[in-house]
């Protein structure tokens, strides 16, 4: 089984790497010679996904500029959120209603992704259609993050998902969703995390553990310190 479909998440206002984001969006911002959003591009078409999604909403027009002007291999649209910012849940729900898929692959541009990833991603996807999941999320160890200053989300034990006192694990901003979970919601502003708390009060929230090392976009401090790397 495979997974056709990508959507990567553009719509943020970045407020928290002011004043960059104030005239670049935050995907468009330039790591190692080259922006994020391409990084992220680059390997979806290594995962041979055949089509992408990518919403927007602040600074959407450059955003969409650069996907013209970069002529990727791949089919990638470009769907605005619209007249107000539809948060993570209710953009991820706008791209999805766009497309005849059921399972998608979903990702948060502010993270570094790299080739190191790929084997990663792909025995995540295998364990997501061999248990017939509807939901998995990848993380990492806080222990493997550049920023020491990023607190966990989750405890991920036997790939299931929980919270707790400790929460050792950050989610890094990839995951595959069934479009069934979104049955219940229209497109609204809400986030993500609406939907995985009803998975983790059923004990249906699913992980899979990354070994790589984690270089996340979560500031202006952090963001000059992965420039001199």
């Amino acid at each position: 089984m495979r997974i056709n479909t990508a959507l990567i998440l553009c719509a943020g206002f970045g407020k928290r790497l002011s004043p960059l984001t104030l005239e670049v969006p935050k995907p468009l911002l330039r790591l190692r010679e080259i922006t994020m959003l391409e990084s992220c591009i680059n390997m979806i078409i290594k995962l041979k996904a055949k089509k992408i999604f990518i919403n927007t909403f602040h600074l959407g027009e450059q955003i969409s500029e650069f996907i013209k002007s970069k002529n990727f291999s791949i089919d990638i649209q470009v769907v605005n959120d619209g007249k107000v910012i539809l948060n993570t849940g209710g953009g991820i729900l706008n791209m999805i209603n766009h497309s005849q898929d059921n399972d998608f692959i979903i990702f948060n541009p502010d993270t570094l992704w790299q080739e190191n990833y790929i084997d990663e991603i792909n025995s995540m996807k295998k364990l997501y259609f061999s248990k017939k999941l509807d939901n998995i999320l990848l993380l990492a160890n806080k222990d493997l993050s550049f920023d020491k200053n990023l607190k966990g989300d989750f405890d991920l034990r036997d790939n299931f998902l929980k919270k707790s006192d400790k929460n050792d694990f950050i989610y890094i901003g990839c995951q595959i969703l069934n479009k069934n979970l979104f049955n219940k919601f229209k497109v609204s502003s809400f986030p993500i995390s609406k939907i995985w708390n009803q998975l983790l009060e059923k004990n249906k929230l699913n992980g899979f553990e990354s070994s790589n090392k984690f270089y996340h976009l979560t500031n202006l401090e952090i963001f000059k310190k992965l420039q001199g790397l």
